[in-house]
């Protein structure tokens, strides 16, 4: 199997130096690592043996710092309010599973043996809440524009602290040695194997089932200025949308985050040359 991959940025705010998107080998000679890399951050990645498995994934990549995560303003909450309303009213009766977008992440989790019913997409669980209680809640700058995005494109969005991220981050399946801790929990615990995770180079889970929930370590605080977004899909317009909901997010973080510095890329295992 061929895997490459694209790279697009903003070449207006972006010199093509300072991003390095590389094809690579992965151990066993086991496909082929899709990276995003620059000077300035470790890299994202996902593993052979992900694009083996799911080589419809694209996914989407910002590295940004010199964040401002404070309460929520007053654009952006009334920006996130109308959205609401707008994708209440696109799904109108629509069953969630029958969305494009919601039902290629179904497939993807039944791909690696979870119950998708049981354990929902971060995108799936936002817009079930949304169509069954009307709204959500504001939690914060960076919550609220992640999860502005993610209903919008119906893409799971996930908002992670670079200062809390040990080395490079890499989207692979979980041997069953590596370390979660769950929002609210006390003790940490270990993912099980074989369910898609992304982790740390020090073994520690950001996110568990892929993009079912993110851990209480990585998650966005008040005093977080550097961050890494991640939005990623499956279905046949992934690439197209992925693109467009990075552009969004980059244009929220400029106005209501004050980010001082943006690193954008796409990431496609669908292509043999760089562009």
């Amino acid at each position: 199997m061929s895997i490459g991959l694209r790279r697009r940025v903003d070449r207006d705010r972006l010199d093509s130096r300072d991003l390095d998107l590389r094809q690579g080998r992965g151990s066993g000679g086991v496909g082929q690592r899709l990276v995003c890399q620059t000077p300035r951050v470790a890299h994202f990645q996902y593993d052979p043996q992900i694009l083996e498995r799911f080589p419809t994934i694209v996914g989407g990549v910002i590295h940004a710092t010199g964040v401002h995560n404070g309460s929520t303003p007053p654009e952006l909450a009334a920006a996130f309010h109308a959205e609401m309303l707008a994708a209440r009213e696109r799904i109108g009766p629509t069953p969630l599973s029958e969305l494009p977008t919601i039902g290629a992440w179904r497939r993807v989790f039944r791909g690696f043996g979870v119950d998708p019913t049981q354990y929902r997409s971060a995108a799936e669980s936002l817009l079930r809440r949304l169509t069954k209680q009307g709204e959500l809640p504001s939690i914060g700058t960076l919550v609220d524009l992640a999860n502005l995005v993610s209903i919008r494109y119906a893409l799971p969005v996930a908002v992670f602290d670079r200062g809390r991220i040990s080395g490079g981050m890499t989207v692979r399946f979980a041997r069953g040695d590596e370390h979660w801790s769950d929002l609210g929990a006390s003790e940490a615990v270990h993912p099980e194997t074989g369910e898609v995770v992304f982790v740390d180079e020090a073994g520690i889970v950001s996110a568990r089932r892929w993009c079912w929930r993110q851990s209480a370590g990585s998650a966005a605080q008040e005093d977080t200025t550097e961050i890494l977004i991640t939005v990623e899909g499956h279905h046949p317009t992934a690439e197209q949308d992925v693109t467009r909901a990075l552009a969004d997010l980059e244009g929220l973080l400029l106005t209501h985050a004050t980010a001082s510095m943006r690193r954008t890329a796409v990431l496609t295992p669908s292509r043999s040359l760089l562009d």
